[in-house]
This record gives structure tokens, sequence and C-alpha cells, in this order.
């Protein structure tokens, strides 16, 4: 009779209601009191509307031999994750550059744990994105592996699971997010470290082991909240992004997911004449890089990783017209705009996942070189600014650069992929400044005698600075251009234009 519903129908409804937030309030008011959402709740806020589809919803932690079976139905719903494909973004890209996966950790259910079906839930999606092409963002809030499955009897340390491997090897095949809120530790902290992108909250502390860890390996009580706080895992560069609560991280990450869904059609962009005012005719002077970057970009889309990791290098993406650029840039008021050891390896990695997704990237270049001394040597530097010039020399995806003011030595290489011939598009605005090495110190070291001769200290300073500025005019950018060292010089306000237009020459990576 039309209307009636079976009973088999009826008891899956019921079935399904188990597991979620209206049937689990206990665990849902639990969330809020600590100022959290719900996992679904996070789900619901990052996918389209209506393009959510679950897998293994029905699965409960393997402990039906010792707990009883319909508690296990709602406290441990769908074993403590929730898998599924969706669309993010079908309002901003088009429903087919949209498609997506999810996975958040359900904290609620025995604290995040990952368990037996847990793994097969998450090895199930890791797969069908790689088989599918699917962008993979995680929530990664939980306390690692769970000793509890008693139903498992055929394993011992059940260390041949392949989650940590199946996750990791997406590397370069699809891009991954992760998002975390609340603790994170040992196996979900594995997951947040592998992805290709990682956003926290304020309220997040991450280790790759908690506290009953640690004291079981004799290191002593630790409260969870002094394990890996976000101050910690913000300098360290373990964090990229850092958000006020879940909602802004939700909205950040699917910012970040924007990029590599391709060109959006409706964008507004600053005054570009506001560039020529930009860098300070006192070239001794620093200046703040972002406005340059905020101004040439599409209003609004900037969207910087790593802030205060590796200042010297300011990592993230942009928008030029709708199409999404990676951007890396000198901060002059950081070191004077020196490559330091740190920010190299900041830089390199990041040019690494952009070239694996064919992200194309801008380079404003303005710097004095490598970060040089004894202090500097103490960090690796030989090392850790080496890997600039490893991964620039397999770049396959089209660089442009554009040197604002100063472009010397192996630094400024470094910053161009490893040469100045590697760019398809390499431009300098009239300010730029080019030389084997500082200016300063190359007259420091080629003119040596002749300085020293100069007995009268103030007679030596003025042929110092006579020296330097002659190298200025000899290295200045029109000279540079004029044997070729570089493209063009460029009216800053011209900036945007050109940048596009060699985009649009290049040829794309193919992949």
């Amino acid at each position: 009779m039309d209307g009636e519903i079976r009973p088999e129908l009826q008891a899956l409804r019921e079935r399904i209601a188990l597991t979620l937030d209206d049937a689990r309030d206990e665990a849902r008011q639990k969330r809020y009191a600590k100022g959290y959402r719900t996992a679904r709740e996070n789900v619901a806020d990052l996918v389209d509307e209506d393009s959510f589809q679950e897998y293994g919803q029905l699965a409960v932690a393997a402990q039906r031999s010792r707990r009883d079976y319909r508690d296990l139905q709602s406290r441990t719903a769908a074993d403590g994750i929730i898998t599924g494909t969706c669309t993010i973004n079908t309002d901003l890209v088009g429903a087919e550059r949209a498609r997506a996966a999810v996975i958040v950790n359900d904290y609620s259910v025995l604290a995040g744990t990952q368990g037996f079906f847990h793994h097969r839930k998450l090895d199930r999606i890791c797969e069908l994105a790689e088989q599918q092409a699917l962008p993979l963002v995680m929530y990664t809030e939980g306390g690692g592996g769970r000793p509890g499955d008693t139903d498992v009897t055929t394993q011992i340390a059940g260390l041949n699971i392949k989650s940590f491997s199946t996750w990791a090897s997406l590397s370069g095949v699809v891009p991954r997010i992760a998002v975390n809120n609340g603790y994170c530790f040992a196996g979900n902290a594995a997951l947040f470290g592998c992805a290709d992108f990682c956003i926290a909250t304020r309220n997040s502390w991450i280790g790759m082991a908690g506290p009953a860890m640690i004291e079981g390996g004799g290191m002593g009580k630790h409260e969870p909240t002094a394990i890996g706080p976000i101050e910690v895992q913000e300098k360290n560069g373990v964090v990229d992004i850092v958000a006020d609560d879940e909602a802004h991280a939700t909205a950040i990450a699917k910012q970040l997911l924007s990029y590599f869904q391709g060109d959006v059609s409706d964008w507004e962009a600053a005054p570009q004449i506001l560039l020529r005012d930009t860098i300070p005719e006192d070239r001794r002077w620093g200046y703040p890089v972002r406005r340059i970057i905020e101004t040439l970009a599409d209003t609004g889309s900037f969207l910087e990783l790593q802030r205060i990791y590796g200042r010297g290098i300011i990592t993230g993406f942009i928008r030029l017209e709708g199409k999404p650029v990676a951007l890396i840039a000198n901060d002059c008021q950081q070191l004077g705009g020196a490559v330091d050891a740190v920010s190299s390896e900041k830089a390199a990695r990041f040019l690494q996942v952009c070239d694996a997704f064919s992200m194309p990237v801008l380079s404003l270049t303005d710097t004095p070189g490598f970060m040089v001394g004894p202090d500097s040597e103490q960090e690796g530097a030989v090392r850790r600014m080496s890997s600039l010039f490893l991964v620039g020399s397999r770049l396959r995806v089209p660089i442009v650069t554009i040197f604002l003011r100063k472009a010397y030595g192996l630094g400024a290489m470094a910053m161009t992929g490893g040469t100045f011939v590697a760019p398809v598009y390499a431009a300098a605005w009239p300010t730029g400044e080019f030389g084997g090495m500082g200016l300063e110190g190359a007259v420091r070291l080629g003119f040596k005698k002749e300085l020293e001769a100069e007995e009268d200290p103030a007679a030596r300073e003025q042929l110092f600075q006579q020296l330097v500025a002659r190298m200025y005019e000899i290295g200045k950018a029109s000279e540079a251009a004029s044997y070729l060292e570089l493209d063009a010089v460029i009216d800053p306000a011209d900036t945007r234009a050109v940048v596009l237009r060699a985009l649009r020459a290049a040829k794309p990576s193919g992949r």
C-alpha cells in the first residue's frame, strides 16, 4: 500500500539514525561545552549541500565480544571516522572541477582513536581518491591507535595495516589538506604531518605521542596541553595556517583547495598604478612586500602559508584574473631579504608540491643573496640552501620572475629556479639592481687596496660611496637587460599583464 514502510526499511532508518547527532546528543553537548563542532557539522560546512555520499556509515568498533551491540551502534558510530565523496566549491569552479573526498576523524567516538574498521574505511577512501583523482580533505583530531578492539584475534601488534602508507602514497598524486582542532596525537599526528598542507586551529595540540605513550616510555607525566601546542607547531613550520576555530579552518580549507580546482570567473583587482610607488627611493630602505603582493593579486586572493616560519621567503597562492598562481617572494624586512637555510627549505618544499600539481609559479625577487656566516652554517646552510637548486632544476611548471629590486648572487639564482634562464619570462622593475654579490660587499672585496690606501676616514667613506654608486650604474636593471641577462625592464603598473601574457604563452606541464 502506498505510504507504508516495510519493516526492513524502517529498521535501516533507525539504524542509520543511531549514527547521527540527534541520537548522540550527550556526545554533541560535550563538543559544544568545549566550543567545538561535531564531526558531522564539519562535514556539512565543508561540502556542497546534498553532495556528500558516505562510505561505511554502519561500521562499529570491533568490540562486539565485550560490549552491547546496540550501544556500539551509537557510541562507536561509523567506528569513529566519517568518509565519503562530495563536491566542494561548485559555485566557484563548477561541478566537474569540484569533485573531492572527505575524511573526518570523530573525537566523540572513543577519543577519535583508530580501530580495525576505522583503518579499513580510511584505506578504502584513499584508494578511491587515487583511482578517481579526487583531492582529499582530512580532519585529524584524535588520539592514535586503539588497544581495545578485542574482536580482532588474528594480529599481535597490528603494524601490518596500510593506512599510513596509503595516505602518504597520495603525495604528488592528489592534493591533500589536513585540518586539526583539539588533540591530535600519535597516528593521527602522523596523518596530519603527511598532508601537503596543514591547517590547525588555535585550540590544537599536535604530537607524535600522547600523554599515555610518553608516560609509558618513562618520560614522565605531561598534560595533553603541554604537548605540541599551536604556538610551537606554528613557529617550527609544522602548521601552514593557523585558524581561529573549526569554522574558520573549514573556510581556509575550501579556499586552499580552490586554487587546485582551477580558474574562477569573478575577480577584482586594485589599481595597478599603485605599484609604481611601492619601492622606496632610497635603495637601503625596506618596504612591506605583502602590500605589493596584495595589490598585484586579485583582491582577497592572497593566501599565505607558514607566515612566521622561514620568514625570509613568503610562500602562498594568489589569483591573477581568476587564474591560480603559486607565489614565492623575498621579504626585505626580514634579514634584509637574505635567503637563509630555513626559508630555503620551506620554499623548496612548497615548489615541489606546486610542481606536482601543475601550479605555475611567480617569483618576486629582492634579495642580497644567501645568508652567510658561521651562524648560518650551524643551521646546515650548505645542504638546506642547495635544496632550492635541486627542486628548481626539476620544475616542469612555468615560472615567471619579477625582480623588484636586488638580485645578487646564488640566492637570486635560487629564487628563479636555479638560473636566470629558467623562467619563461624574467623582467625587472626600473629599481632592479644586479650583481654577482651585493654592491657594498663587492666594493669592499674588489677595491680593498684602494680603500685601505685612503688614510682619512671621511675620504675613505666618500670613495666607498662613489664606488658603490658606480657599480650601481653598471648593474642597474636597464644595463643588465641590455646584456640580455634578463628579458625586459617593465613599468611596475604593467606587472599583472606581463605575468599573465607569459603564463598564457607557456607550455603546460602536461600532467
